[in-house]
């Protein structure tokens, strides 16, 4: 039961920000298994709706969920396009100034974001942790 209206409320949030009425292929198995704090691995191809699969249960989950990756112009976009939807994130990579990185930190210390995209190699930076 908890799992169906986990999902009713995902399909809420899916047709609210992104302007879908239905999953893709799998996505709805992601969702249901990160929802319900179960391991999941999600393989799909390139525009097989990736994001959507993290980033629904973010908007659901309390925190902030953390996104690891190596693309700048991906990071901006997705950002770009959540903040746009009314979806508040970030990212952090080299792309920032000092001031900027300050002010990122800062805003994630103070729940500003539900969405963070970190490059890989700021996970070894000292400052960063």
């Amino acid at each position: 039961m908890l799992e169906r209206c986990l999902l009713i409320d995902a399909k809420v949030l899916l047709k609210k920000f992104f302007g879908y009425e239905n999953f893709r292929a799998g996505q709805e198995d992601i969702i249901n298994n990160i929802l319900n704090n179960r391991d999941c691995l999600g393989i799909m191809p390139t525009g097989a709706g990736k994001s959507i699969c993290y980033q629904i249960p973010a908007m659901m989950l309390p925190g902030i969920t953390v996104v690891i990756s190596p693309l700048i112009s991906l990071m901006k976009d997705q950002v770009d396009s959540l903040n746009e939807v009314g979806i508040p994130a970030t990212f952090i990579n080299s792309t920032l100034s000092p001031s900027e990185y300050e002010q990122t930190i800062h805003n994630v210390l103070y729940d500003v974001y539900k969405i963070i995209y970190i490059a890989p190699e700021r996970l070894n930076s000292r400052k960063f942790s």
